[in-house]
């Protein structure tokens, strides 16, 4: 049976990578983990670190054992907590990840005010993460609950999920730009237009789903600029470095100089998900899925 002290020391001397600073961390002497990481070594019949009079560096083999035992110890910690809240009578509490979008949209807001209004005293823990790192979460029994831009495949064994949000697209313009005074804005208006495009760093997908769209619609933006969050994007735009698209559900959040223009012949919708584990699911995880569920707009 593997130690958690040993992998806690572990951990910490892999994000040192200098045993004298993790040592420190960890408010104990050099010698004692040094022996401590040696004997976790022996244990697993494993070499963890490449060792060197300047420093210390994980091993590949090193560096798949760490990304294990962090999660592992993320899940341990939940455990804990959950363990407290149970013993004072509550529920268990939630652990949700999700995306930017989830948020900006109103989804999880909504969600959590739902949630909330019925059950008062649960406590909810927050995480926002790239949807790769949520289904990993959800694998590991880290979340609970995650809102991603890409569902996990039709024939996950351990993982499902469903739409719950369909957001339209609309066309951000800075406020001096020509096309603000036009009553109606046609695909044949943004050709040649410099545009700022937004690619998550997740995936690409997305962006050649939108490239794809306009095509079909009838254009093809002239990209001049990329930005990785559709706020920076905004901000561009502010500017007067071009035009975007960006989802319906930041209209709000459009800074001053930023004219927004809703375009009924551009059919691309930004998808979200909720995905959850499909095995053992508590019955507040459970309320707050069907309550995400009921909260999904039309598809």
């Amino acid at each position: 049976m593997l130690d958690i002290r040993q992998l806690q020391y572990f951990v910490a001397v892999a994000e040192e990578e200098h045993v004298g600073r993790a040592a420190e961390r960890l408010h104990i002497s050099q010698s004692p983990l040094s022996r401590q990481i040696a004997q976790l070594e022996e244990k697993l019949g494993l070499t963890l670190f490449e060792r060197s009079q300047q420093r210390i560096r994980l091993t590949r083999d090193g560096r798949t054992f760490l990304a294990e035992t962090q999660a592992f110890l993320m899940h341990a910690k939940r455990l804990e907590a959950m363990a407290k809240r149970l013993g004072r009578g509550d529920d268990g509490g939630l652990c949700v990840g999700y995306v930017e979008h989830a948020m900006h949209a109103g989804v999880l807001p909504a969600g959590l005010r739902t949630l909330r209004a019925a059950r008062p005293a649960v406590h909810v823990a927050l995480y926002s993460l790239h949807t790769s790192e949520q289904l990993e979460g959800l694998r590991q029994r880290s979340l609970d609950i995650a809102l991603v831009c890409e569902p996990p495949p039709a024939d996950d064994p351990d993982l499902e999920a469903a739409r719950v949000l369909s957001d339209p697209l609309i066309l951000a313009l800075p406020e001096a730009h020509p096309l603000c005074a036009l009553e109606e804005i046609t695909p044949a208006d943004l050709s040649g237009q410099d545009w700022i495009a937004v690619r998550h760093q997740e995936t690409g997908l997305a962006h050649d789903n939108f490239m794809a769209a306009c095509a079909r619609a009838g254009f093809t933006p002239k990209i001049q600029m990329e930005a990785s969050e559709p706020i920076t994007a905004l901000g561009l735009v502010a500017a007067g470095l071009g035009v975007a698209m960006v989802q319906q559900g930041l209209r709000h959040q459009a800074p001053p100089g930023v004219v927004l223009r809703e375009l009924p012949w551009f059919t691309y919708r930004t998808p979200l998900w909720a995905a959850w584990h499909r095995i053992n699911l508590r019955p507040l995880v459970s309320t707050f899925r069907e309550t995400l569920l009921e909260l999904a707009t039309p598809q």
